[in-house]
């Protein structure tokens, strides 16, 4: 998939999806970190099919497993965020959309999917409200606070190629006056940066998170937590959920990567606040290690992007179906009957894969 992505994409969109900030070293530890852990295989246990289903805040899903938020998706198919969402909707997985969609929120929910709405924290805080109650008027199940992101990490290839949107795709939750910079070309910077500069609040807080927990009643999850005081303050202020998360590599460019925070992470906070993995899932023994380390699920990205570069819905379709097949695969070989059991296997960590293993192809 990511190599017939690469052939459809033009080379300005190539570098937008797939890059990273600063030297892309966060991209690369992200993988090389997940090719570290091992997993012990139990054997004799008994079991014909293992069960994928798991509840994630709430809700039963077919896997343990949701569409990460990811902006202007139109970039890459014209069916965008719907043909994406139609696909977590026949795969049975959450579809996290984002406050940077290019189509709204109302048309990606009217899509079916178990929808949850990625809420970037804006300098407009009246918008802000108003994106809320459009989420939980179109039945959005969950609200995903971003709070990694109090500026846009320096991502050279947009930098390099002064990266903008075409006046085709915009940010259709917002109004049209507030997402013209995107589209305006800049010397030697990028658009998209400049545009996150002006609409993103820098100075999002604690008192932001639980003034957003007073207004709505949906289970709210806090997306960008690496530090496990934050998860426990996180959990004090009545979060429901975290993402471990580094963004895929594009925002702090000297972060850890994901899955080594994410143990830490899970050692913090209580059985009670749901803890989710993001950030370098490829496979779906990658799912089975976030969940051995204690992870409610995971959050895939870029590969539904080359889904969709490839081949629209069916695209996005086949690759959650090959992700459903690779985590049915390594949970029978590694002795589990159902997710639930993936807890239980012994988690090591091999020490000596090399740099060049992991990490993007170009």
């Amino acid at each position: 998939m990511e190599e017939t992505a690469f052939r459809h994409l033009s080379l300005d969109v190539w570098g937008f999806i797939n890059g990273g900030s600063g030297d892309e070293g966060v991209l690369r530890e992200n993988r090389v970190a997940l090719d570290r852990v091992r997993l012990t295989p139990r054997v004799l246990r008994g079991a014909e099919e293992p069960s994928l289903e798991r509840h994630l805040l709430g809700r039963l899903a077919r896997m343990p497993l949701a569409v990460a938020p990811m902006a202007y998706q139109r970039l890459i198919d014209e069916g965008g965020e719907l043909a994406a969402a139609r696909a977590a909707r026949a795969a049975g997985v959450p579809f996290i959309a984002s406050t940077l969609s290019s189509f709204s929120i109302e048309e990606i929910a009217a899509q079916g999917a178990a929808t949850w709405f990625q809420l970037y924290w804006l300098r407009n805080r009246s918008l802000v409200d108003e994106l809320v109650e459009r989420a939980e008027a179109c039945g959005c199940q969950a609200l995903v606070l971003t709070v990694d992101v109090p500026r846009m990490g320096r991502r050279l290839r947009d930098v390099r190629a002064g990266f903008r949107l075409p006046e085709t795709v915009r940010a259709a939750n917002l109004p049209v006056d507030e997402t013209r910079t995107a589209s305006l070309r800049q010397y030697s910077t990028s658009a998209i940066m400049k545009h996150t500069a002006e609409a993103l609040e820098p100075a999002l807080s604690w008192a932001d998170v639980e003034r957003l927990r007073r207004r709505t009643r949906l289970p709210l999850v806090l997306k960008g937590i690496m530090d496990p005081a934050d998860a426990v303050r996180a959990v004090g202020v009545g979060v429901d959920a975290v993402i471990v998360s580094n963004h895929g590599g594009r925002q702090f460019d000297a972060a850890p990567s994901s899955i080594r925070a994410l143990a830490d992470v899970l050692a913090a906070v209580p059985s009670s606040c749901e803890v989710f993995f993001d950030s370098g899932v490829r496979s779906g023994t990658d799912v089975l290690k976030a969940m051995a380390l204690g992870a409610r699920g995971a959050l895939v990205g870029r590969p539904v992007l080359w889904g969709l570069a490839a081949a629209g819905e069916r695209g996005v379709a086949d690759v959650l179906s090959l992700l459903r097949h690779e985590l049915e695969d390594a949970l029978a070989l590694a002795g589990c009957a159902a997710v639930d059991e993936a807890c239980g296997l012994t988690v090591s960590w091999r020490p000596d894969v090399p740099p060049e293993h992991g990490g993007e192809r170009r």
